[in-house]
């Protein structure tokens, strides 16, 4: 589940801490602690912004205390005793900034200057009660805003990810281009469906344009060659070519990362929790495959088995996000694991079977290159740009060697190095170092920025922060999911629909058809039950067996791959149109059963099959769930029953710097029973 980005309700000028005009068009919201370093230092920009701007900007303060801190909270019940605006403002400026860090001597010279007696933690009266309750409340805002660290700013409404310096907060607040289309970019990226309906969109703007008077110069497009001429030689492709062979290279690459991950950390690392999803993908390759070659007959389309064993991941999980709440996110955990073991068996399935003439010499170059890939993996060699040069001249070498040179990109996938989990404090250490000793000499003449050695040493700090694998896969799956597939799709989901795609093609559109749409889900969900009666594999109490059924028809939508292998099996262009339209009529015809099947899995079936299934079930941790890579709750509040390296689906913001994070939740200070943690 996505943490929440907007603001959980709009500021109110008779009950927040405000600053600046009611109707003023900037309204910039901070959640700090007078006792979190980063608030004080941000204390100062915050001031400069709002005199830059003055009346446009309205600001409001929202206690989030830090957890386990009894001077944070008592310092911001302090402020709640203030009797007037004015006596708050004054006691917050003061905690602010009256010393470098929050002491008690800062809460007695405040509660001095509001008629506080010292010990007015200990007191019961109204006005203490009302304080602890309004900062409960800004506590309770801040969780159900997705609140993780302090500060955290939201500008009007919306959370700011961005850098705490003036002029950056000030091109935020004025919404500047380059900040909107930055916002724009995220808000769409986080929407869960959002990566399926590119595809959607692509691939209705391909079928639409191939049947439109401007056909014959879209198709015409593809067909225009590209290449290089490196003296005497040359080499040309397609566009058409270049988007297959070259851009899918990307995708295999993402998918070989995404295995790789599973594999290690994820659902697949264990052989308990990998048994279901790799059977039941097992069982969702292997039925399709035999159901088509019962129904096609005899001749060259049966070279088409491979087309329905695939399963497109983005589009079967964009129907699950659209679902929301409907669909336990032990069964995303489940479909996406078992459409990643699908994958490495259509990628297995296009190198043995779909590949060209094969060229012994290249080949062995091509093992050269891998050999000096290991090598460099060996030597923990951090440094992305060799293995990506190499693996440059692996597609080559692949491409010329008679295979498809997409599986370059798996294979160079299996050598981009791992590295253990970074020690977060000695580096927020060393950052803070270099950053304090380089603020020293802000005020030197002929300094502008940061030094040389300072910027290298910061690059090396960020660079450590995750691994080159972790790096590249949030790098190019986002490439993956809204650039290459939505290129692909408009390349081949073009069909011109005539009546002559349909002339004597019935046997191979019913045998595609019957593959994706009852082959799949057929194979999916026998294969499941047949490894948890067998005690293999253990289904989880999340989720119903009609659930996964539901799963099981969502993996017919086969989409990218099964496109991709119909290219390489039907060198026909009638062959291939009939194929595309009975892969696309599969396809919407999985998702509109899946989709009901799990709309009509309702809560008391799963109540239902819980106590049945309880004799199947491993004990899982009833602890709070943990993102593997930032550590952290559930955004809703939520416990996940489950392991936390199953939480891939967790998506951790990438706006966020990860040293900057203080704090991982809000709860009441141990001095106070009945406290509730976050």
């Amino acid at each position: 589940m996505i943490p929440p980005v907007r603001l959980d309700r709009p500021v109110e000028h008779e009950k927040d801490h405000v600053l600046g005009p009611a109707d003023a068009e900037i309204t910039l919201v901070e959640y700090g602690s007078y006792a979190c370093p980063h608030c004080r230092a941000a204390n100062e920009r915050i001031a400069q912004a709002r005199d830059q701007l003055g009346d446009r900007v309205c600001y409001a303060f929202r206690h989030r205390p830090l957890t386990d801190n009894s001077l944070s909270f008592r310092a911001a019940e302090l402020a709640e005793l203030a009797q007037t605006p004015e006596a708050f403002w004054s006691a917050h400026i003061k905690l602010m900034t009256r010393s470098m860090q929050l002491t008690e001597a800062d809460l007695l010279a405040v509660a001095a200057d509001l008629g506080v007696n010292a010990d007015f933690a200990l007191g019961d009266s109204d006005a203490m009660r009302r304080a602890r309750a309004r900062v409960e409340a800004d506590v309770a805002s801040a969780r159900a805003s997705g609140v993780r660290f302090t500060p955290t700013f939201y500008i009007n409404r919306r959370r700011y990810d961005g850098p705490w310096d003036e002029s950056s907060l000030v091109d935020a607040m004025l919404g500047t281009l380059g900040h909107r289309v930055r916002t724009a970019t995220l808000d769409f990226a986080s929407w869960g469906p959002s990566a399926g309906i590119l595809l959607v969109l692509a691939t209705v703007a391909a079928i639409v344009l191939t049947n439109s008077p401007i056909s014959p110069a879209f198709e015409a497009l593809w067909r225009q060659q590209l290449g290089v001429n490196l003296g005497n030689a040359t080499f040309r492709m397609s566009i058409l070519h270049w988007v297959n062979d070259g851009l899918l290279t990307v995708f295999f690459l993402v998918v070989g990362l995404e295995v790789k991950r599973e594999m290690t950390v994820g659902h697949l690392a264990s052989r308990r929790s990998a048994a279901l999803p790799i059977a039941a993908a097992l069982g969702g390759m292997i039925v399709p495959a035999l159901l088509y070659a019962l129904v096609i007959p005899a001749g060259p389309w049966s070279r088409g088995w491979g087309v329905p064993m695939a399963t497109d991941t983005a589009f079967a999980i964009a129907v699950i996000a659209v679902m929301g709440v409907r669909v336990p996110v032990e069964l995303r955990i489940f479909l996406t694991a078992a459409a990643i073991v699908d994958d490495i068996g259509a990628i297995v399935v296009v190198a043995v079977f779909y590949s060209s003439e094969i060229h012994p010499a290249y080949l062995a170059a091509a093992v050269a290159v891998v050999v000096a890939l290991a090598l460099l993996s060996r030597s923990k060699v951090y440094l992305l740009s060799p293995y990506l040069l190499l693996g440059v001249a692996l597609w080559s070498f692949v491409y010329m060697g008679g295979l498809h040179a997409t599986l370059a990109g798996a294979v160079l996938a299996l050598f981009i190095p791992t590295r253990p989990p970074a020690d977060l404090a000695a580096l927020m250490t060393q950052a803070s170092t270099i950053i304090a000793s380089e603020a020293r000499h802000e005020g030197e003449v002929l300094r502008h920025g940061p030094s040389t050695p300072a910027l290298h040493a910061l690059d090396a700090i960020y660079d450590r922060l995750e691994s080159p694998a972790d790096r590249l896969l949030r790098h190019a799956g986002a490439r993956s999911s809204y650039a290459v597939l939505p290129i692909f799709a408009l390349a081949n989901a073009g069909v011109a629909i005539t009546p002559g795609v349909f002339v004597r093609h019935g046997w191979l559109m019913a045998a595609i058809v019957a593959g994706l749409a009852i082959g799949k889900p057929l194979g999916v969900f026998l294969a499941a039950a047949a490894a948890v009666r067998a005690g293999i594999g253990v289904k989880p109490a999340e989720y119903t067996w009609r659930q996964l059924a539901g799963a099981g028809a969502l993996a017919g939508i086969g989409f990218t791959m099964s496109l991709f292998i119909a290219g390489q099996a039907f060198p026909s262009d009638t062959d291939f149109s009939a194929a595309k339209i009975a892969v696309l009529a599969a396809s919407a015809l999985s998702a509109i059963v899946g989709t009901a099947l799990l709309w009509g899995a309702s809560r008391q079936e799963l109540l239902e099959e819980a106590p049945q299934s309880a004799d199947m079930q491993v004990s899982q941790p009833a602890g709070a769930a943990l993102c593997p890579t930032m550590n952290r709750r559930n955004s809703d509040d939520s416990t996940y029953r489950g392991e936390p390296s199953h939480l891939k689906e967790v998506e951790h913001d990438p706006g966020i710097f990860p040293l900057l994070e203080h704090e991982e939740g809000v709860r009441r200070s141990p001095r106070r029973r009945g406290g509730r943690s976050c």
